[in-house]
């Protein structure tokens, strides 16, 4: 075995070019405190939504970059959950998507709390709550033979360092990401990512606890426990430049400014994806809070979230609002009368059957859905 950074004399004293990253780091913390500013303006449960949709792409889609498939609306009722969220019932959620879930959460909301060998144990045996084909919750000890990253006909991408030098490794791991107070929040996150996924002290699970303590490390980056973007959901879309450039720079020299550089890519690319996805709700917000005092009761609001969020399919006739809203014709019929008169729906048709009724543009300027 020759040729990994791990085998270099100064290993693990990683460097990059100061100048070439300054400019992509200034322009993602532009792009992220944009966000989140964003998203502080936001209400209550606009808020908890947006964070549920992203922590939910998370864990499937890590899980997806390593080839195992998760129930999304297991993942989606367990975080709902544990964040306090009203979830709709569902069958008993699986053991391994627990796990999952608890280390993606466990890691952001104690984000204050140093990486320990006990924390990450944990969330070892969390992810294989019941494997008897692995060491579960400890550092590998290779009595298969080396910790190698293997595919096709036994092509060997990369081979981690052996298992007896695991101690010394973690333990100058655990110092360099708990300190290093000088090092920009998310530049350390991606620092992580690569040292924690190159000393590949477990078993099995390695890239998806790489990339929780890379959330690990931007929530400390954010100082908020909060997340409303997926750094995994963008991987996985670039899954295969992100194990080509995982194998270069293993492959390569102490100086890692091209994976850093990828790095911050990738995670500009993961906000700018939300910002785009949360235009709806973004302008769903916005809509109640300039036209919430003209809605009187449960069924318009019911029906007008389902018009805001782009989930209503056809035309809104007042049959269809009966329906949807549970009530009788003539409540229906007064409902949209109400809002009408208020400006936020407008009759369209020409009358009789034909009669239908849509959001008004001022109301949804033509656009921003």
């Amino acid at each position: 075995m020759t040729g990994y950074i791990h085998q270099l004399p100064d290993w693990p004293n990683l460097g990059w070019d100061g100048p070439r990253i300054i400019d992509p780091l200034a322009q993602l913390r532009l792009r992220q405190g944009r966000l989140l500013g964003k998203m502080d303006a936001l209400g209550l449960s606009e808020r908890a939504e947006a964070e549920l949709q992203a922590r939910t792409q998370d864990v499937v889609k890590s899980s997806e970059i390593e080839g195992e498939i998760l129930n999304p609306d297991q993942v989606r009722s367990s975080i709902a959950r544990r964040l306090g969220m009203d979830a709709a019932a569902i069958d008993p959620v699986d053991r391994r998507v627990e796990g999952v879930v608890d280390m993606a959460l466990e890691a952001t909301k104690n984000y204050g709390e140093p990486l320990t060998k006990d924390r990450l144990c944990r969330w070892h045996q969390g992810l294989f709550p019941d494997s008897p084909w692995i060491k579960v919750g400890a550092w590998r000890d290779d009595a298969r033979g080396p910790m190698q990253v293997v595919s096709g006909r036994h092509h060997v991408h990369y081979e981690a360092p052996p298992a007896a030098r695991l101690e010394g490794e973690m333990s100058a791991f655990f110092e360099g990401v708990n300190g290093s107070r000088d090092v920009d929040p998310i530049l350390k996150a991606g620092i992580a990512h690569l040292w924690f996924v190159t000393i590949h002290p477990f078993d099995d699970g390695n890239g998806r606890i790489a990339r929780v303590i890379a959330d690990w490390a931007l929530a400390r980056s954010e100082n908020s426990s909060r997340r409303y973007y997926s750094m995994s959901a963008q991987i996985r879309q670039e899954r295969q430049d992100y194990y080509e450039i995982l194998e270069r720079t293993q492959k390569g020299t102490l100086e890692i400014t091209d994976w850093l550089l990828w790095f911050l890519g990738c995670l500009d690319r993961a906000i700018a994806g939300t910002e785009s996805s949360l235009a709806v709700v973004l302008k769903r917000d916005q809509f109640w809070r300039e036209h919430g005092h003209l809605v009187r009761n449960k069924r318009q609001r019911k029906v007008l979230n389902l018009l805001l969020g782009g989930e209503f399919i056809g035309r809104l006739t007042s049959s269809k609002w009966a329906k949807l809203a549970k009530c009788s014709q003539d409540s229906a019929t007064r409902d949209i009368q109400e809002l009408v008169e208020g400006g936020v729906l407008v009759k369209e048709g020409a009358g009789g059957r034909s009669t239908h009724y849509s959001l008004s543009p001022r109301a949804w300027p033509h656009g921003s859905r």
